[in-house]
């Protein structure tokens, strides 16, 4: 293989090795089905590239192309199941069994079928029922994007590149002698282009059930927001925490953030702008903060962090650290609620934030003492450099934390 395609196939298994290492963490955050979706698809492209591409052990062009029949075939029926449900087809379960079955039966049809024919022949029948999904897969995105679903579209680019890999990889398999690197090339980036947009389709597709979860999770207590815990349920959390720490008293970490001038840009722009600079904070917040701390909403103007487990203050003055950084960059904020006037009705905000970080390993302590000390410490932390203010459990005094030097 020419070093070319080389280059480019590289770029298609390095996208490939990405969206399942993405789906081993959207398993880990319980997302088992965008998980399970995304793995299947990615590893059944990539196992009819490597196919195709004369990466199996087999040396005998007739046994080859028999098998290349079988990947063919069973490849198509399992890609085009996963289209359609993430098309949203396969809603009804007794859809989903029809659908099923009617693929699995057109794909044992055409291999038992190829038997009948010369092996090359073979192959050749099942990249035509390849592609003649492929275009059934296109034409019911059509039919969705026509219908309304602005997101079919990107499934009907995705099914363009997916026909783009086929044929190109149809090229190489029947033709292995003299095949151009410029096909190579062609096919390498419409298989990455096709991994990029299921990954967006069905990260897109299913997101909904991240808000889901939490919404069923924290019920009535759940603020539409910021995607938190409200106040109320922040302090259950806290509760329950101090709970199984006086039961088993291994330290907790709190942060408790304070922004300081959102009344003022209330005052200013009003209370659209407040919910916007709000959104836009715990959005930062969810970004930067690991998955296994637990944050909520505090009052009107603030967000609690929980870290489990704190056995080490250094992590938790990196992580109070590295939520300082996110949330004092600058946002463009929208003021007004109306669509049409929302570029022209803009303003540049800076957060002003204070940080007040605790390590509680006293077996005495209480919730409501931890959440009140965290709450003053962040008021008092706004006149700090630093902008965070430190507890030190052994002298019982606040500190400053030092500045550090910008890299």
């Amino acid at each position: 293989m020419d070093k070319y395609a080389i280059g480019f196939w590289g770029c298609y298994f390095g996208s490939a090795s990405l969206m399942v290492a993405g789906s081993a963490f959207a398993y880990i955050r319980s997302l088992r089905r965008i998980a399970v979706n995304a793995a299947v698809s990615a590893i059944a492209s990539t196992f009819f590239v490597v196919a195709f591409l004369g990466g199996l052990p087999i040396e005998n062009a007739d046994v080859l192309d028999r098998f290349l029949a079988h990947v063919a075939g069973v490849v198509a029926a399992v890609l085009s199941y996963l289209l359609f449900s993430i098309l949203g087809i396969l809603r009804n379960p007794a859809s989903a069994r029809r659908a099923l079955v009617l693929l699995a039966g057109l794909a044992l049809l055409v291999m038992a079928g190829g038997w009948a024919l010369s092996p090359h022949h073979a192959l050749a029948l099942s990249l035509g029922l390849a592609c003649l999904l492929a275009l059934v897969a296109m034409g019911l995105s059509l039919r969705s994007a026509v219908r309304g679903d602005r997101l079919a579209w990107v499934a009907v680019s995705g099914v363009s590149f997916m026909l783009v890999a086929i044929a190109g990889l149809s090229w190489i398999a029947l033709d292995r002698h003299e095949v151009p690197w410029q096909v190579h090339a062609v096919s390498a980036v419409a298989g990455t282009c096709y991994l990029a947009t299921m990954a967006a389709v069905l990260w897109t597709r299913y997101s909904y059930l991240i808000e889901l979860n939490r919404a069923m999770a924290h019920g009535p207590s759940y603020d539409p927001v910021t995607r938190m815990r409200s106040h109320s349920e922040t302090g259950s959390m806290v509760e329950a925490a101090f709970r199984r720490y006086r039961d088993d008293p291994v330290p907790l970490g709190v942060i408790v953030v304070s922004v300081a001038n959102l009344y003022v840009l209330e005052k200013l722009y009003g209370h659209a702008a407040v919910n916007h600079a709000l959104f836009v904070c715990a959005g930062r917040l969810k970004r930067t903060v690991p998955a296994h701390v637990e944050m909520g909403r505090l009052a009107d103007d603030g967000f609690l962090l929980l870290m489990r487990s704190c056995y080490e203050s250094g992590q938790l003055i990196q992580l109070a650290r590295r939520v300082q950084a996110a949330l004092a960059r600058s946002v463009v904020l929208n003021t007004t609620l109306g669509m049409g006037e929302a570029e022209q009705q803009q303003t540049r905000w800076v957060a002003e934030v204070g940080l007040g970080v605790l390590r509680v390993s006293k077996t005495d302590a209480r919730a409501s003492s931890a959440v009140m000390i965290g709450r003053r410490m962040s008021r008092t932390a706004l006149s700090y450099p630093s902008r965070i203010a430190w507890f030190d459990e052994t002298s019982g005094e606040t500190v400053d934390l030092p500045v550090l030097a910008a890299a």
